[in-house]
């Protein structure tokens, strides 16, 4: 294998994710199987969930050991969820080396705690460690909870720890790359932009289904996961505003998605009498998804501005594209970077102007064509999966390299040996945000 460098055997690589199983983790599934197809062997840790209950499976290649979940639905649940979860990734990585065996440990965050994992077979097994920072955890705390405490000092401190024993990152976007060099303080030779391409063999455009509609003449279609950041409370003041402040009833919302919000938002759109209007779909297998996104006329990303949204590249905005859906969202960096001329944007988490956007796009058919076909040709010639999957066999081309690793890594965070792990510079860049003050 052209990658491994002299190397006669494939490498094997042990993917762990934490917070949705596959293959419904999309970018997870797509590493994995690019990874196959270019000659390593992968495993994939993850947990269980509908549609993906087998403990143990094979799809394309791709060996997949899934375990027991406990999903938190407050902050000090978060401790039990957490160790539960890294109580089997350790167990079921045992397995794994028993059974196939790995080179690398590919750990995918949330939360930023799998380093306890990977760093442990580093230190002890000399194994690999590539950090695929998902998400920016301190930034997704502050989200959730709307403090900077003690716990959120701990949150930053795992993840510079995280970055100080990575061998390489993998980050979704230019902002993470930044936060990785800077705040994580790795060399930037080290850190690789792999952005969470939408695959076009799954995203197909076929006919709408007249029925989403509930007899209304428009449908306004949103697809993600319904959490306390992704602002889907905006959307029902927007939907509540077109209904009774601009008395409009040919307007249907259709929101697919699971997750801890789904049975408060559905209070929530009783409580603000728009639940007529409002289709809570659930989180739905992927023919029903393209049925309701095709039937959409304009898709919506309602994520609201914090520090954490703004600089997160959402997965839904490229899908809509990839199916020519017009946008509107709340003007973000890495949204508006994303989907450029494909969306409109409204002032951030302003309800009203979010839907005073949609309305615009619904009475402007012409506008809504010109926008899709921005989208989707923007997908295609750019943003797609196959655009991002050299960089990722790049990325592992790196990492596989010995000469390159041994040149671009910076010494004080050199992680060669257990006795080299707890130096006195890693244990400081661990210890600087629990005693710092801002």
């Amino acid at each position: 294998m052209a990658s491994a460098g002299k190397a006669t055997l494939p490498k094997r690589i042990l993917i762990i994710v934490e917070n949705l199983p596959v293959p419904f983790d999309r970018r997870v599934w797509n590493e994995a199987t690019t990874l196959v197809n270019a000659g390593y062997e992968v495993s994939v840790i993850c947990p269980v969930g509908h549609g993906a209950s087998a403990r143990r499976e094979v799809i394309d290649g791709v060996h997949i050991y899934r375990h027991p979940v406990i999903e938190a639905r407050n902050m000090y649940f978060y401790f039990v969820e957490y160790a539960v979860a890294l109580f089997w990734e350790f167990l079921l990585a045992w397995r794994v080396l028993f059974e196939r065996g790995f080179d690398t440990i590919h750990a995918c965050n949330p939360p930023d705690l799998i380093f306890l994992v990977g760093g442990f077979f580093k230190i002890f097994l000399g194994k690999k460690f590539v950090f695929d920072h998902h998400d920016i955890n301190p930034e997704l705390f502050e989200a959730k909870f709307g403090k900077r405490n003690l716990l959120y000092r701990v949150v930053t401190a795992l993840e510079r720890l995280t970055f100080a024993i990575s061998d390489i990152s993998i980050a979704t976007n230019n902002s993470y790359r930044s936060i990785a060099i800077e705040r994580g303080r790795m060399d930037p030779a080290r850190v690789f932009v792999v952005r969470s391409g939408p695959n076009l063999e799954r995203l197909r455009i076929v006919a709408p289904t007249p029925s989403l509609r509930k007899g209304r003449t428009f449908c306004v279609g949103y697809v993600g996961v319904l959490g306390a950041q992704e602002g889907i409370d905006y959307l029902l003041a927007a939907a509540r505003h077109i209904v009774y402040d601009l008395k409009r009833n040919d307007v249907q919302f259709c929101i697919a998605g699971g997750g801890p919000e789904l049975e408060r938002l559905k209070a929530l759109a009783v409580e603000l009498g728009v639940d007529d209007y409002v289709t809570f779909a659930g989180r739905v297998p992927d023919e029903q998804l393209l049925r309701i996104l095709n039937t959409a006329d304009v898709c919506v990303n309602s994520d609201e501005f914090n520090p954490m949204n703004d600089k997160s590249t959402m997965n839904k905005i490229m899908e809509y594209m990839a199916l020519a859906k017009p946008i509107v969202q709340f003007d973000l960096t890495e949204g508006r970077y994303t989907a450029q001329e494909a969306s409109l944007y409204a002032r951030p988490n302003d309800p009203v102007d979010f839907a005073s956007k949609i309305l615009d796009l619904l009475g402007d058919p012409e506008r809504r064509r010109r926008l899709g076909e921005f989208g989707r040709d923007r997908v295609i010639n750019q943003l797609a999966w196959p655009h991002e999957a050299p960089k990722l066999l790049k990325a592992y081309a790196a990492l596989f390299d010995q000469t390159l690793v041994a040149k671009t890594r910076s010494p004080k965070l050199s992680v060669a040996s257990g006795s080299d792990v707890l130096t006195s510079n890693v244990v400081r860049r661990l210890l600087t945000p629990l005693v710092s003050r801002k």
